[in-house]
């Protein structure tokens, strides 16, 4: 018996999995993680599917926490503590691709605003500075001299910076908006934001007491985002926004001429890692080498999804329709044997 968190969003994998468990006659039941009986709930299951979103300050305070639970008590969950511990933390996986000797791009962190402005006078621009938490391309910023960098560095220690950006937000709905892809309504829902703060961010502290920056890349018009499940991996080429750097959030998506050596590094990783699934960001420096910028135990479905195949841990190529959801489900289902759950 799977048991699938229910609580549907753009992007979200349960939709999937629920079609996929129908489609092919697998028991399940959709189960409420946020009900304090969920450990009751999920006693008589296998298994714990919950794709666990940033977006939802709820998930934030305590999705990892229960899924680690249950996969000590155990019962099989995706995402597991292998996958998910270093979801939406950017700094968490600088250590963990630094540690394996990943191809990141040089990324530098810092917990002391002397530290930061030291580095700043020793180092050049520009570098581009984010908050550990975020996606979409929010809080992320091209930092083009010393001034700038100091200014965001004296801001991260003192009053810091919120978890949601609504002229991030309004800028990106007019964009959409002109691309055709958001409505007016859209436009008003930014609009409102800007007044009205959404409940995750108004639930959850700033981002302060550290500061992050990694080394900008040039030259890259879009970036490789390779998504892991399994044995297998799809990718997409997401093309950067119109007079600007980020490709994270464009929704502009070209499935050829993807690179072989990126699809290669992403299974590495995956398998070193156990990772259940992965999406890795790559850009590519000036001598055409693929660095990982990011990575993901989630992905947004609505690009990648579109790819016209995927490749196997061999690197062939197979033609034909993906389904990464229903790709993780049987991850899950191949784990079954043997497993006894304490519970």
């Amino acid at each position: 018996m799977i048991a699938i968190h229910d609580r549907r969003f753009y992007g979200s994998f349960n939709a999937g999995w629920i079609e996929y468990c129908i489609e092919n006659s697998i028991p399940f039941k959709s189960v409420n993680c946020y009900d304090s009986d969920i450990v009751a709930q999920v006693r008589d299951c296998d298994a714990l599917l919950w794709h666990h979103s940033h977006v939802f300050y709820e998930d934030v305070l305590f999705a990892k926490q229960l899924l680690y639970s249950l996969e000590q008590a155990g019962k099989r969950v995706y995402p597991d503590f292998n996958t998910t511990w270093h979801f939406d933390d950017k700094v968490g996986q600088k250590y963990l691709l630094e540690s394996i000797g990943a191809p990141l791009v040089p990324s530098y962190v810092f917990y002391s605003k002397s530290a930061a402005v030291d580095w700043i006078q020793g180092t050049s621009f520009p570098k581009v500075f984010k908050l550990r938490i975020g996606a979409g391309g929010m809080h992320v910023k091209l930092v083009a001299s010393r001034e700038q960098a100091s200014a965001l560095v004296k801001r991260a220690f003192t009053s810091g910076f919120s978890r949601y950006d609504e002229w991030h937000n309004l800028k990106e709905r007019l964009r959409r908006y002109r691309s055709g892809s958001d409505s007016v309504y859209g436009i008003f829902k930014g609009v409102v934001r800007l007044l009205l703060r959404p409940a995750f961010v108004r639930m959850q502290s700033s981002e302060k007491g550290y500061a992050y920056f990694q080394d900008f890349i040039a030259d890259n018009e879009s970036d490789t985002r390779i998504v892991v499940v399994g044995d297998r991996a799809l990718g997409e080429k997401r093309l950067v926004r119109e007079n600007d750097f980020r490709a994270s959030g464009s929704g502009k998506f070209v499935y050829s001429n993807i690179d072989l050596e990126a699809v290669g590094i992403a299974f590495d990783v995956s398998r070193r890692l156990k990772l259940q699934s992965a999406a890795f960001d790559f850009v590519f420096d000036s001598h055409r080498r693929p660095l990982i910028v990011e990575m993901s135990y989630g992905f947004g479905t609505t690009g990648i999804c579109n790819a016209p195949g995927y490749w196997t841990s061999d690197l062939r190529w197979h033609e034909g329709r993906v389904n990464p959801e229903g790709w993780i489900l049987e991850g899950i289902m191949r784990d079954f044997g043997g497993v006894r759950s304490s519970l």
